[in-house]
């Protein structure tokens, strides 16, 4: 019999700021058939922030419409309730519940929480202890469910280790069926109530390919120094390597994109285009461990373009990747979909899609895909140039030159826009002065760009500090600390005041620091989150309640340095928290392109020249998949670029000012 709490859920509606965010409804949602439960494994899908944040989430709603396909799996979905309703549901003891059938979290064989950032973990044992389940994994029993998280987080799982059970690394979507399958055999099976049984359940998920469960693994440390994690049983793999689909085109999901009732960020239509990255940007976790590229074939875009635009009523399409402008043919994927008969009047009001890409690369904006985007209404554009000068792009082998990004911004302002935003990172490895007030160099060159096509231009350069992150050339380097950060970020206001069109944005510091903290950490930094957590510090992500305090509080008071977690490089002998999770690049690629980047040396995208063998491929005996033998608009990351142009201005702005002649008196100095 299902148990639906929704008779104790709505009379606290009434008392919360969106009560929208907790009634489901949504055109698309699946409330799983209650006849099947007892031979059945059921998902609860959590995504720790709110509502509005987390309903797009491309990867939570492609396992939501997966698990309810498969006849032995079911699914619903939860968010982490604001404060307000968190102060209700505690007070009138209503536990975490589904927004689909409105069932209590507990009820549920697996809670599988979505983690994007490292900034919701306390929200994560927010929603664990909201559930009625025990934060520590250790204090579980069999009556509990068991907590999962997959996402590019878990690529270095250990700051969670204590409290989740296990770790889904990389594609999820094979390994939850499989998954499925263990649990499901384990709760059909007359010895489930055993005292026991728990963790002999955990010890045959470890041996699914793809799936970590810390507690199979022993961690040792000499000081603050960790020695090794090795498994504690035989059978227990020694490192643990990712799954990876081969080919995109097998899973053209979500088919049925849930449609919200209230406003979400990013509501439109998204089709996923392709994944994986090889422009081998160092400082890009995403490029690093999605690898290798498989694009999805340009027919089935269409199709699930043209089906989704008809089923949810949506007038604009977003074409999602790491770097969408990458996809073989962009410029006519798009002017199929905007000039397609199918697509154009099936929403409300009738008119033609709007197509938005959400990653653009800079050298493959051109004058054509800047013409086909503006047939339709203009959508935002932004740009990711990441460093101000071309020595810094070097050495984090963001091959973008000024040209590129000049050619993009007249593109786009020739053909209308009137504003542009810029992506910009500051606290990168070898950074100078000099690269950082490049950043508004650019900026104001931009604006010069724009002005020539019209004077109404705005440019907006948001500037985010450097977290270095696992699994990527950078995860050695030593983080920038707040009051250097902060020193940056005044030089690029000071560079900037008063300048007519440009826009300055930036990263709280402090923010970045405690991102560092839950990035880079190992197993002993998992107490300092749960302080934090108990200290009332949940929604990190959000400006208005995060508090750097309550981190150097708890790190504080478990011996634990903030120095030697975040801001200390180290070497290539040192043991990392993650070397036993494999995203299938090779460590000594790592380290070399490490090497490279100081000596300010740039790769081009592997993708149409000769392998590097990061391991990628290799390791699982999968190769890119693309449709064109060369690169798109003449060039990506390099490829086929004269690079020694990279540092130049090419176009003519303004003359610079003459100086104003200083009256003499005749007396000599």
């Amino acid at each position: 019999m299902t148990t639906s709490l929704w008779p104790r859920i709505e009379p606290l509606l009434a008392r919360v700021q969106k009560p929208a965010r907790y009634i489901g409804c949504e055109d698309g949602m699946v409330v799983p058939d209650p006849s099947s439960r007892p031979g059945r494994v059921d998902w609860l899908l959590i995504y720790p922030d709110t509502y509005e944040i987390g309903l797009p989430n491309q990867g939570l709603q492609i396992l939501y419409e997966l698990l309810n396909e498969h006849p032995a799996s079911a699914a619903e979905r939860a968010y982490a309730p604001w404060g307000d309703m968190e102060e209700a549901m505690r007070r009138r003891g209503v536990p975490l519940f589904s927004v689909d059938g409105h069932r209590p979290a507990a009820d549920f064989d697996l809670l599988a929480f979505n983690l994007s950032a490292e900034l919701v973990y306390t929200n994560v044992l927010n929603c664990i202890d909201l559930a009625g389940v025990p934060v520590r994994a250790e204090r579980r029993d069999e009556s509990h469910p068991l907590v999962a998280a997959g996402g590019h987080c878990t690529f270095n799982p250990e700051p969670l280790a204590d409290f989740v059970d296990l770790f889904v690394i990389g594609d999820g979507e094979e390994v939850v069926t499989e998954v499925s399958e263990v649990v499901g055999e384990w709760k059909r099976s007359p010895g489930r109530a055993t005292s026991g049984s728990r963790q002999q359940l955990l010890r045959r998920l470890a041996a699914v390919a793809g799936v970590y469960v810390p507690s199979m693994y022993q961690v040792t440390y000499d000081g603050p120094r960790l020695v090794e994690v090795t498994p504690r049983y035989p059978d227990v793999p020694a490192q643990v390597h990712k799954r990876t689909i081969a080919d995109l085109g097998a899973w053209p999901y979500p088919k049925q994109q849930l449609v919200p009732l209230t406003e979400v960020v990013h509501d439109r239509l998204n089709v996923e285009i392709f994944r994986g990255c090889t422009r081998g940007c160092r400082f890009c976790q995403a490029g690093m461990i999605t690898r290798p590229v498989r694009e999805r074939p340009a027919a089935q875009v269409s199709r699930m373009v043209r089906d989704g635009l008809r089923r949810t009523g949506y007038d604009e399409v977003s074409l999602t990747s790491l770097s969408s402008a990458d996809y073989s043919g962009i410029q006519d994927a798009v002017s199929g979909i905007i000039g397609d008969p199918m697509c154009t009047g099936v929403s409300v009001p009738a008119g033609p899609v709007s197509v938005s890409l959400p990653s653009l690369r800079v050298d493959a904006f051109t004058v054509g895909i800047a013409n086909e985007l503006q047939k339709a209404r203009r959508t935002g554009l932004t740009f990711a140039p990441e460093a101000g000068t071309w020595r810094m792009r070097q050495v984090i082998n963001k091959l973008i030159t000024e040209e590129d990004l000049y050619g993009a911004v007249d593109s786009a302002f020739s053909q209308g826009w009137r504003r542009v935003k810029l992506y910009f990172l500051t606290g990168l490895p070898t950074e100078t002065d000099e690269d950082t007030l490049g950043i508004a160099e650019l900026a104001r060159n931009c604006v010069a760009v724009g002005r020539r096509h019209t004077k109404s231009v705005s440019v907006t350069a948001s500037v985010g500090g450097f977290v270095p992150k696992p699994q990527t050339p950078f995860q050695w380097f030593g983080q920038v600390g707040v009051a250097e950060l902060q020193r940056r970020v005044n030089l690029l206001r000071d560079a900037t005041k008063g300048e007519k069109g440009v826009q300055l944005r930036w990263h709280d510091p402090r923010a970045t620091l405690a991102e560092g903290i839950a990035s880079r950490g190992d197993r002993r930094v998992g107490a300092a989150i749960e302080d934090v957590w108990r200290a009332g510090g949940t929604f990190q992500e959000w400006s208005e309640h995060f508090d750097l305090s309550l981190w150097e509080a708890a790190m504080d008071r478990h011996g634990l340095s903030i120095e030697w977690y975040v801001e200390r490089h180290r070497d290539n002998r040192e043991i990392l928290p993650w070397d036993h999770i494999s995203a299938g690049l090779h460590r000594d690629f790592l380290w070399q392109d490490w090497q490279d980047a100081l000596a300010e040396y740039g790769l081009p995208d592997c993708r149409w020249t000769p392998c590097y063998d990061c391991g990628a491929c290799t390791e699982y005996g999968i190769e890119h998949v693309v449709a064109s033998a060369v690169a798109p608009a003449g060039g990506s990351q390099g490829t086929g670029q004269n690079l020694a142009t990279g540092g130049a201005v090419p176009v003519t702005l303004l003359p610079a000012r003459r100086p104003t002649p200083v009256l003499t008196t005749g007396v000599r100095p």
